[in-house]
């Protein structure tokens, strides 16, 4: 994926690198913790059983879309065992000694956190099965025939794991997480409490309906909404507005090129550019990254999903296609005819590019 096509958007889900540091504003235990209410009732049993027992809380994996808290919540869990944490990714573990390291430093009943688990290599892959199942490291000291076998045991720790691409984490990896746990996006009164939340914390006066006109528009994603929080308070600052209400956000997130339906300058083009000059579609993937001068992951992983999901934008055996909600968007008037056309896409009309 282009890493530079997401950090240039305010409503991107991934961590950008402008991103300012959020740790004070994440909550630290899982009361605080607003949202995903079923998720938080079965986490807690859990935690509170395993504390109980005196025993290490069973592998926890977290998946979801970027940006929904999993990291938040691998923290929290610790917080609530009380016992000591450590975060790495997956791509930072390249080599056995790499996550040997990590474990034998572990204190018993610990947690170690590997966001992106599904970048894990193989090689590595093979070696965290036996420590998560039965608590011991087989490592290989030495090469050719001087080589041998050791085995380390390890204290009973708990892995969480966490990412947004669970298809590619592979069988027996996910079969050894005891606790799998899926990540929904967040209501907009969720998102509401959470802005609120977040203004008190940054010192920001605003307004009930200021907070729901940011929630509105944030995709259901916290980190979106801290985002766009505080892009708003920025221009609330220069503009002397000692409260923000939902005219100033409005405003503000106007100026952002942030629509009220979340949407912005890079999903309207796309939008734009299939009703102009695709006639609405369909219209193939590839011929849609050559207009827009985008790799093929950034339309399909980047820009399509959101649209997908609030009906805008409909895959089809033949490419993309508009819907009549994605032409009123935009302010297009829907072509006369076009439904019958739209409901003649079968599947044996499939683009060799869709």
């Amino acid at each position: 994926m282009n890493p530079v096509a997401q950090s240039e958007r305010l409503v991107a889900r991934e961590v950008a690198a402008t991103d300012a540091p959020d740790h004070a504003l994440r909550p630290q235990r899982l009361e605080d913790f607003v949202g995903q209410e079923a998720l938080r009732g079965n986490l807690r049993v859990f935690i509170e059983a395993a504390k109980g027992r005196g025993q290490a809380l069973d592998h926890v994996l977290l998946f979801g879309p970027p940006g929904l808290g999993k990291t938040t919540l691998a923290q929290i869990i610790a917080k609530e065992l009380g016992v000591g944490f450590r975060g790495t990714s997956g791509p930072v573990i390249a080599r056995a000694g790499d996550l040997a390291a990590l474990l034998t430093n572990l204190q018993p009943h610990d947690v170690l956190f590997i966001d992106e688990i599904h970048r894990l290599s193989p090689q590595v892959e093979e070696i965290l099965y036996p420590a998560m199942e039965d608590f011991q490291l087989d490592l290989m000291i030495g090469e050719g025939p001087a080589a041998r076998s050791v085995r380390i045991d390890l204290p009973p720790f708990t892995l969480i794991g966490a990412t947004t691409r669970s298809g590619l984490i592979t069988r027996p990896l996910r079969e050894r997480f005891g606790i799998p746990l899926r990540l929904q996006f967040y209501e907009a009164s969720e998102l509401q409490a959470i802005i609120a939340r977040a203004a008190a914390k940054l010192e920001m006066i605003l307004t009930e309906d200021g907070a729901a006109e940011v929630a509105r528009r944030a995709r259901g994603t916290p980190r979106i909404a801290g985002r766009l929080l505080r892009r708003v308070r920025d221009f609330a600052t220069v503009a002397g507005c000692k409260a923000v209400d939902a005219r100033s956000a409005d405003e503000a997130l106007g100026r952002l090129e942030v629509d009220r339906l979340g949407f912005d300058a890079m999903d309207r083009k796309y939008l734009l550019l299939i009703a102009e000059h695709y006639a609405g579609g369909p219209v193939g993937v590839e011929t849609l990254a050559a207009a827009l001068a985008e790799q093929r992951d950034v339309i399909e992983e980047v820009i399509e999903p959101y649209l997908i999901q609030q009906g805008l934008l409909q895959r089809t055996p033949r490419g993309r296609m508009l819907t009549d909600g994605g032409y009123r968007h935009i302010g297009v008037a829907v072509p006369a005819g076009r439904q019958g056309d739209f409901l003649s896409v079968g599947a044996g009309d499939a683009d060799e590019d869709a």
